[in-house]
């Protein structure tokens, strides 16, 4: 086996040892059921790690992840990550979280060919065409980037609105809001976007099921 492979599990049995010095019920707990008021849905990018940057411990966060943070209403994955974290679980947040740098959010901007990953970079891809006027605009390369990444949360926090199992939850008057994200590598800090949405009368009238 690798060094880096015997690390990790000896790092396995350091934390499970300083965990329960510290609280030894804390695993007892845990066993019993999960209750976390939060969904995180975010980039695959190892680099954005849901509970360190939120500074939350395990059982707070429901986490799902994926190529530049998308919410693709034909992924099944998502949508049962979704489903059961609004409908069992309850959560009252979700959070999309993109990341400046994002490499899916790059490579959305260019015309080389990766392989199948070209059917998933096809959707942020059409976020590029939504706005493409406003990006088209911003001369600097770098900023044309950055914004690329906000424009994209954006995006998939009104994809996630359009939900039937969000819209169904706010009908039932469950207490759901969903924001929006982007977290920089740089300083560790994140930029709340101010698109929220909490109900259904937010959407619009296009979008709202019955």
């Amino acid at each position: 086996m690798s060094e880096f492979y015997q690390k990790i599990l000896e790092n396995n049995k350091r934390w499970v040892a300083e965990k329960t010095k510290d609280d030894p019920e804390f695993f007892e707990r845990l066993s019993n059921g999960q209750s976390p008021p939060l969904l995180w849905i975010g980039c695959a990018d190892s680099r954005v790690p849901a509970n360190e940057i939120t500074g939350t411990l395990p059982g707070e966060v429901f986490v799902h992840r994926n190529i530049a943070n998308m919410v693709v209403h034909t992924d099944m994955n998502m949508l049962s990550v979704l489903d059961y974290a609004v409908n069992v679980l309850k959560v009252r947040h979700v959070i999309v979280c993109g990341h400046y740098g994002c490499g899916g959010v790059k490579a959305a901007m260019g015309n080389h060919q990766f392989g199948l990953i070209d059917n998933w970079i096809r959707h942020i891809k059409d976020v590029y065409r939504f706005h493409q006027q406003e990006l088209d605009s911003i001369q600097d390369e770098e900023m044309r980037f950055n914004r690329f990444v906000e424009l994209n949360v954006v995006e998939q926090v009104h994809d996630l609105a359009k939900t039937s199992i969000v819209q169904n939850a706010w009908e039932k008057g469950q207490q759901l809001w969903i924001h929006g994200w982007v977290y920089s590598i740089k300083n560790g800090l994140v930029k709340d976007l101010n698109v929220n949405f909490g109900s259904n009368a937010e959407l619009p009238d296009v979008y709202k099921l019955e």
